[in-house]
């Protein structure tokens, strides 16, 4: 007789997961069609009130120049589509906002490991808003002032973005990360914040962390929970695995990545000792300046409140 030596512990707990296409639908409408509304009608109060019976409707090209509203009103046409554009931008952060709002109130975002086999409501709310905040994303990363994509993800209530900071493209970058001043997210680098493990795994959601002067070459991923320190420079396609924390001021390279030494990053880069010297002078000079300069405005702003 052979004995059964198979685990006969509980199995794990597993459901059918229902796809609630309803409610990706009424967030996308909402986010869509509110961040043209206001935007459209004012659109259209211009375009009959002002611009057809001003401009379109003027049978000589003469009297446009000569007429002083004409003349106004073709020379501000490309003002007025900017406008049009920054003011859709700009409802396309509120909607997406209020939408924010909503899911928080109904299930806070948290860090910690979400389960995909069990129906659960913090599964739920984690989809919509990892929804809901591509459509902005891309939107502003992909436009034509690609830098406002700092205040969208700030005013939404997505991340935590201070100044001097820009971000490339990227398929990631757009939850449940701080960043500090003056730093750069290459092209295609991910703070990835939320991973899955496997095909069908569980989510790992842990905020990531980047202090000031971080830099990423690009081809960079770091993982949940990770922190980076001051001024640590990632060389290209350099990766961090889960919950790493650098020392910072110091390069890193390879996956997962490490601290370079100066003899290994002068064979890396192809360049001389002086060369790193002067670099880092440069960068000293740099901090130096930003420091004095932010010296200067914290007394100019005492006297003005003295």
């Amino acid at each position: 007789m052979i004995e059964d030596t198979s685990d006969s512990g509980p199995e794990l707990r597993k459901e059918i997961v229902q796809f609630q296409y309803q409610k990706y639908i009424a967030f996308f409408f909402f986010i869509y069609v509110g961040s043209y509304l206001a935007p459209v009608i004012a659109l259209m109060f211009y375009l009959f009130l002002v611009l057809k019976p001003l401009f379109l409707e003027v049978d000589n090209f003469i009297v446009i120049l000569t007429s002083l509203d004409s003349l106004i009103i073709f020379l501000t046409i490309p003002l007025v589509v900017v406008g049009f554009y920054l003011t859709h931008l700009f409802f396309l952060g509120v909607f997406t906002r209020i939408s924010w709002k909503f899911t928080e109130k109904r299930s806070p975002s948290k860090d910690g490991i979400i389960p995909r086999n069990i129906a659960s409501k913090t599964a739920d709310y984690y989809h919509y808003r990892s929804f809901m905040i591509k459509y902005g994303k891309n939107t502003f990363m992909k436009g034509i002032f690609p830098w406002l994509a700092n205040w969208f993800f700030n005013f939404v209530g997505a991340c935590v973005i201070d100044k001097g900071t820009t971000f490339e493209e990227s398929v990631s970058n757009d939850r449940n990360i701080e960043v500090g001043r003056n730093c750069y997210i290459g092209v295609n680098s991910a703070l990835a914040s939320h991973v899955v493990e496997g095909v069908f795994g569980n989510i790992v959601y842990f905020k990531v962390k980047a202090r000031d002067n971080v830099t990423f070459s690009g081809f960079n991923v770091v993982a949940p929970g990770c922190e980076l320190k001051d001024d640590t420079y990632l060389l290209p396609m350099a990766a961090a695995t889960k919950f790493n924390t650098t020392k910072g001021n110091n390069f890193y390279y390879g996956m997962p990545f490490r601290r370079i030494f100066k003899k290994k990053l002068i064979d890396y880069l192809k360049v001389s000792e002086d060369d790193l010297n002067r670099a880092e002078e440069l960068r000293i000079k740099q901090v130096n300046k930003k420091l004095n300069s932010s010296n200067k405005e914290e007394i100019k702003s005492r006297e003005k409140l003295n």
